[in-house]
């Protein structure tokens, strides 16, 4: 949420972190990102980065003693990956900043770091305020999106309704390698199990169930992450219908950091609160701001499926 006013001591009822713990920052970031675990990453400098596309592929063909060879082709097309900035300022009194009151330091920098992470899946999936372009997002995908429900439970239930996604994508030749889900199916996947009796969601075993706030397992034997973010405000009671989950092919998008989530502290300038602008000197405030830059492309957004839920009540 906005800021109206500096947060100070008076705010609470009852240090600052260092500049070594700018690296671990981005780390926090990269796993609370849903998008960020399953898309890859790819080097990224301040001009930004041309991936080449392979748009075709070589063929061979069968020849008879003494015929003509055939001949082939690829074909590559150019794309470009530009880092945007993404940012965020809070502005404390002088005494909050020294003395810490509640640890709300260390809770405003993990609250900002995860904003980040939100903030980046927000435009990735559904080009939400989206730096990188018009339709460079995975919601652009022009896929028949799958609603969870509609499978009969004697035909599977909401594993037929997961199962119809795969097919989707399947048919269309496309390799799907992965899920994205909104954290608020977990019920639906904890009141599920497959066709033979077998839990939907399987945790998986080489991390912990939730990791910063974000669960990590398999679903159809495809790694599926789960969290805040990734989902869309559903509408209308029983006519609109929000997203909750993606299945796709994940190579086909990609993400990179030019410059990690870093931190600046001034006591000095001004800061537009509340539609007003307050001199820090003057206030004896302290205005702590965080930047990181990201790029994101998608190839092409149908390699992805939608899942929608229907709001019944």
């Amino acid at each position: 949420m906005a800021q109206l006013d500096p947060t100070v001591k008076g705010d609470f009822n009852a240090g600052f972190f260092t500049p070594e713990q700018s690296a671990p920052l981005f780390e926090r970031a990269a796993r609370q990102s849903v998008v960020m675990r399953l898309a890859r990453q790819v080097p990224l400098g301040d001009n930004g980065a041309n991936i080449p596309v392979f748009t075709g592929k070589a063929s061979a063909g069968w020849v008879n003693e003494g015929g003509v060879k055939p001949t082939t082709e690829g074909a590559v097309s150019i794309k470009n990956i530009s880092p945007k900035k993404l940012a965020a300022i809070t502005v404390v009194s002088a005494e909050v900043l020294r003395s810490n009151p509640a640890n709300y330091m260390s809770y405003i920098r993990d609250s900002i770091v995860e904003a980040f992470a939100i903030a980046f899946d927000n435009a990735a999936l559904h080009g939400l305020n989206t730096p990188w372009g018009a339709g460079n997002y995975i919601d652009a995908t022009t896929r028949t999106a799958v609603e969870l429900g509609t499978t009969a439970q004697t035909a599977g239930g909401t594993y037929g309704d997961l199962v119809a996604g795969l097919k989707t994508l399947t048919d269309a030749k496309v390799r799907p390698n992965g899920f994205a889900f909104d954290e608020r199916v977990e019920p639906t996947f904890l009141g599920s199990t497959d066709t033979t009796g077998r839990p939907l969601w399987i945790d998986s075993p080489d991390m912990a169930s939730t990791v910063d706030n974000l669960m990590a397992g398999r679903v159809l034997g495809r790694p599926a992450f789960m969290g805040e973010g990734v989902g869309t405000d559903v509408g209308q009671v029983g006519v609109d219908s929000g997203v909750v989950g993606y299945l796709g092919d994940w190579s086909q998008a990609v993400w990179g950091v030019s410059h990690g989530i870093s931190w600046k502290v001034s006591d000095t300038g001004a800061v537009t609160l509340n539609g007003t602008l307050i001199s820090l000197l003057e206030r004896n405030l302290v205005a702590i701001v965080a930047e990181a830059e990201y790029g994101f492309l998608v190839n092409d957004a149908n390699a992805f499926v939608q899942y929608v839920d229907i709001v019944e009540e």
